[in-house]
C-alpha cells in the first residue's frame, strides 16, 4: 500500500479540442491515502469497512429497505414539483374559466397548443440530463455537472426561438388547421404572452435536472410550491384587478416562471452543496454539442411520441357521436389520469438518479437493485390507486361537473382509468430506468411501435368501427401503453449490467474535459471497478494504454512492457 505507483495520479484533459492534444500531468497525493476520480481522497481502511457493511446488508436483506427509503425520499419532493408545475397551469386556466367561454376555449387551446409545441419537447431535451449528470455524478467527475447543466441551457435557448415564431402565429396556425377564427384569434393572443415562460423554462428544466441529479430536492421543492403560492394571488389580481383579463393569466405564467428559475439559480450559485458541482462558467459548455444532442434528440421523441399519443385521442374524441359528451368525458378522464400519474412520475425521477448515480460510480449491482425495488413499489402504488378509482368510480365526474349524463359516462371509463394507472406507474418507472441507463434510443422506438402501430390504430377501430366511443379510444391507448411497458421490461430483464456500468462510465469519460485518475485507482475496487478490470497483473501503463485507445480514440504513449513517463 506503501509503493509510489498506487499513489500516482494521472490527470488527463483534452483542454476544449475534442480531437486530441491530450494535457498529461503526474501527481503524488500522500501516501497511504488513494485519489478518487474527483481529486479527494479515502483511506483503504474505510473502503474496507464499507465493502463489510455492505455484503452484510445483502446477507440481512436490508438493502430492500433502505434502498426504498432512498428512492422514497427522492420521490416526495419530486411529486411535489410536479404538482407546483402542474397547478400554475391548472390555476391560470381555472381564473380564466371564470371570464367566460370563448376565453376558457382560447387559454384551453393555447395551453394544449403549446404543451405540444414546446413544453414537452422542452422537457424532454432536458431529460437528457438525468443520464449525463446523474452518471457523471456517480463516477465523481462533479464538475460535469455544470458544463452539462450549461450545455443544455444553451441547446434549449437555441432550440426556443423556432418555437417562438410557432406561437407568435399560433392564431394563423390554429386557422389554418380549420379552427373556429374568434377562438384562434384570442388563443394566439394568450399563446404570444406565454412566450417569456418558455425561455423560463428552457433555464428552469435544466436547473432541476442538476439538482435531482445530486438528490438535491429539499430546497427544489421549497421554491416551487412558494413560486405556486405567489401564483395564485398574482394570477388574481392580473385578472381581475389590473384589469389584463385572459392576457394576465398568461403573464402572470411567465413571471412565475422566471421566479422560479431566480431562486434556483440564486441557490446554485450560494448552496455549498453545489460548490463542486457548479464551478462557474465554461468556454466547456460550447463543445461536444453533437454528442448532447445525439442523447437529446431521442430524449426528445421518447416523451413527446407518448405525450403526442394522447393529445391525438383528444382530437379523435370530438369527432365521435355526440361530440360534447364525449369530449367533457375525456377531458376529465385525462386529467385525472395527468393528475394521478405526477406520483408514478416522481418515482420514475428518483429510480432514474439512482440507476444514473450507480452505474455511474460503476455499481452495477446496486443499480440492478435500485430498478427492482422501484418497479416493485410502483405496482403496489398502480394497485392501490386503480383500486381508489374502482371504489370512487360514481363520484369522480361529480368533482369536474353537475351534468348527471356526464358524471355517469365518466363512471363506465373508470374501469379503463383503473388498468391505465397500472400501466402508467410501471411503464413510467421503466421509463426512468431508461433514462437513467441511457436507452432514449430504444425506448423512442418502443414508443413509436407501441402508440403509433398499435395503441392509436386499435383506438380509431374499436372507437369508430366498432362503436365502442370513449371506452374503445381508452381500451386503444391501454394497448398502446402496455406494449410500451412489455418492451421496456424485456429490455430491463435482459440488460447486462456490467456492460451498462462500463457503458455509463465510457459515455462519461469521452467527454473533452473528463479528469481521470489512473494509478491511483488500482486498490479501488469499490468505486471504479470500471477502470480495475481494465489492469492486468497491477500494471498502470497498460491501463494507461486502454484508457487512451478505447475511451479517447487516441494513439497511446504507453505500452504494457513499459511504463513511459508521460510529456
Amino acid at each position: 500500500m506503501e509503493d509510489s505507483s498506487l499513489t500516482e495520479q494521472l490527470i488527463v484533459k483534452q483542454e476544449g479540442n475534442p480531437k486530441g492534444g491530450l494535457l498529461l500531468k503526474v501527481e503524488q497525493p500522500p501516501s497511504p491515502r488513494f485519489v478518487f476520480t474527483n481529486g479527494d481522497y479515502k483511506s483503504y481502511q474505510t473502503s474496507r469497512h464499507e465493502e463489510e457493511e455492505e455484503e452484510e446488508v445483502l446477507a440481512t436483506g436490508k438493502w430492500f429497505q433502505e434502498e426504498m427509503m432512498k428512492q422514497l425520499e427522492l420521490a416526495g419532493p419530486m411529486i411535489l414539483v410536479n404538482l407546483s408545475q402542474y397547478g400554475m397551469t391548472f390555476v391560470s386556466v381555472m381564473f380564466v374559466g371564470h371570464l367566460g367561454e370563448l376565453p376558457l376555449a382560447s387559454a384551453s387551446i393555447a395551453t394544449s397548443f403549446a404543451g405540444v409545441t414546446g413544453t414537452a419537447l422542452l422537457m424532454g431535451m432536458a431529460s437528457t440530463l438525468e443520464t449525463l449528470c446523474g452518471q457523471a455524478y456517480g463516477a465523481k467527475q462533479y464538475h460535469m455537472l455544470g458544463i452539462f447543466m450549461q450545455r443544455a441551457i444553451l441547446a434549449l435557448v437555441l432550440f426556443s426561438l423556432p418555437v417562438t415564431v410557432i406561437w407568435y402565429n399560433m392564431g394563423e396556425l390554429l386557422i389554418f388547421c380549420g379552427q373556429d377564427p374568434e377562438i384562434s384569434a384570442m388563443a394566439g393572443e394568450y399563446a404570444r404572452w406565454l412566450i417569456p415562460m418558455l425561455y423560463a423554462l428552457a433555464i428552469s428544466q435544466p436547473l432541476i435536472k442538476f439538482l435531482l441529479a445530486q438528490s438535491v430536492v429539499i430546497p427544489m421543492t421549497m421554491i416551487s410550491i412558494l413560486a405556486l403560492a405567489v401564483h395564485i394571488p398574482l394570477c388574481w389580481l392580473m385578472i381581475f384587478k389590473l384589469g389584463f383579463g385572459f392576457r394576465g393569466a398568461a403573464i402572470t405564467n411567465g413571471i412565475s416562471s422566471w421566479l422560479t428559475v431566480v431562486f434556483l439559480a440564486l441557490y446554485v450559485k450560494f448552496s455549498p452543496l453545489c460548490k463542486k458541482t457548479w464551478t462557474g462558467f465554461s468556454w466547456d459548455a460550447f463543445y461536444d454539442l453533437k454528442a448532447f444532442f445525439k442523447l437529446a434528440i431521442p430524449s426528445t421523441f421518447m416523451i413527446c411520441l407518448e405525450y403526442w399519443s394522447f393529445e391525438a385521442l383528444v382530437i379523435m374524441s370530438g369527432l365521435l357521436p355526440n361530440p360534447q359528451l364525449e369530449t367533457s368525458t375525456f377531458s376529465i378522464c385525462l386529467s385525472s389520469t395527468a393528475l394521478l400519474y405526477m406520483v408514478p412520475f416522481g418515482i420514475s425521477a428518483a429510480v432514474s438518479t439512482r440507476v444514473s448515480n450507480e452505474l455511474g460510480a460503476g455499481y452495477s449491482r446496486a443499480a440492478r437493485r435500485a430498478v427492482k425495488v422501484a418497479v416493485s413499489v410502483s405496482m403496489v402504488e398502480g394497485v392501490l390507486v386503480a383500486s381508489l378509482l374502482l371504489i370512487l368510480r360514481h363520484k369522480l365526474g361529480w368533482a369536474f361537473t353537475n351534468e348527471v349524463e356526464v358524471v355517469n359516462y365518466v363512471a363506465t371509463c373508470v374501469p379503463f382509468l383503473a388498468i391505465s394507472a397500472i400501466m402508467d406507474s410501471v411503464q413510467g418507472v421503466l421509463g426512468g430506468v431508461a433514462r437513467g441507463c441511457g436507452w432514449q434510443a430504444f425506448a423512442a422506438a418502443a414508443n413509436l411501435g407501441a402508440y403509433y402501430i398499435v395503441g392509436l390504430p386499435l383506438a380509431v377501430v374499436l372507437a369508430f368501427v366498432f362503436h365502442f366511443n370513449a371506452p374503445g379510444l381508452w381500451a386503444g391507448i391501454i394497448a398502446g401503453m402496455f406494449t410500451q411497458a412489455v418492451s421496456l421490461l424485456v429490455l430491463t430483464v435482459m440488460t447486462d449490467w456490467e456492460k451498462q456500468a462500463t457503458e455509463a462510465l465510457g459515455r462519461i469519460y469521452s467527454s473533452s474535459s473528463v479528469i481521470i485518475p489512473l494509478d491511483g485507482n488500482l486498490s479501488q475496487q469499490q468505486d471504479i471497478p470500471f477502470l480495475l478490470e481494465k489492469a492486468r497483473d497491477d500494471d498502470p501503463a497498460y491501463l494507461k494504454s486502454w484508457i487512451c485507445k478505447d475511451i479517447f480514440k487516441v494513439p497511446s504513449p504507453y505500452h504494457s512492457d513499459e511504463q513511459k513517463q508521460p510529456t
